[in-house]
């Protein structure tokens, strides 16, 4: 059984904020979509407090750093110690609070927080029911899951994972295994099992006209492209949970 290349995080670097040539100019990418959606989810539940916000497998600081440049108090966690670091000097705000620590053992107190988030983090790991569960007993009662992740497939497989090692040049080999993809069904029956109720789901998707046809047979990303919301949950979706 394959297990997912989680190691490939640790060699990442500043590439985390400048290679076009590797998936991870994907995820730079998305974030500019991705952000605004949990900015206004946040407001939306938090009107005109200071809530406190964990990023759980935060990697190199996208939605971290974005959400304390709008001057929101976020600690941002993460395995990969170089993932970490690469976050913290990205920081330009150097007010998040980042530490290495292990999703299914997070050290921080029941009720810590008013937000957890989980960007494209639930697809990297074996257990994602144990981690959800985790992330409610530090969730204050009238808290908010937020969360990216990808539906389980053959849609999902062909374009998440085969087209991508077709195009994208320093695709490394497990980045993504489709057995670890999780199904809307089965993210909100975690979801349930854990205390917290699923309110919405959104997907995400490629602006197809922001991809030229000549960035195809080059192995790099256009700096251009562009993900916007979709209905269909096919492929990649955010959503939101409230802790009962």
């Amino acid at each position: 059984m394959n297990q997912v290349n989680n190691e490939i995080y640790e060699t990442l670097g500043d590439r985390w904020y400048t290679a076009f040539d590797d998936p991870i100019a994907l995820l730079r990418a998305e974030s500019q979509t991705k952000v605004p959606w949990v900015s206004q989810r946040i407001e939306n539940y938090f009107k005109n407090q200071s809530p406190a916000i964990l990023d759980v497998g935060c990697g190199g600081g996208f939605l971290s750093n974005a959400l304390a440049k709008r001057g929101l108090k976020v600690t941002g966690v993460d395995l990969s110690p170089e993932s970490i670091n690469v976050a913290r000097r990205h920081d330009e705000t150097q007010t998040v609070q980042y530490l290495t620590a292990d999703a299914y053992h997070l050290p921080f107190p029941d009720q810590s927080f008013d937000v957890v988030t989980a960007m494209d983090f639930l697809e990297h790991v074996e257990k994602p029911d144990e981690i959800i569960k985790e992330f409610s007993r530090v969730l204050k009662p009238g808290g908010i899951f937020i969360f990216h992740t990808f539906n389980r497939n053959f849609l999902a497989w062909l374009v998440i994972i085969k087209f991508v090692e077709w195009i994208v040049q320093n695709t490394p080999k497990d980045m993504h295994i489709l057995r670890l993809f999780i199904t809307p069904k089965e993210l909100t029956e975690y979801c349930s099992k854990a205390g917290l109720e699923t309110k919405e789901m959104t997907g995400i998707r490629p602006v197809l006209k922001s991809i030229t046809l000549s960035s195809l047979f080059t192995g790099v990303i256009p700096k251009g492209m562009k993900f916007t919301l979709t209905s269909s949950l096919k492929l990649s979706y955010m959503g939101l949970a409230y802790k009962v």
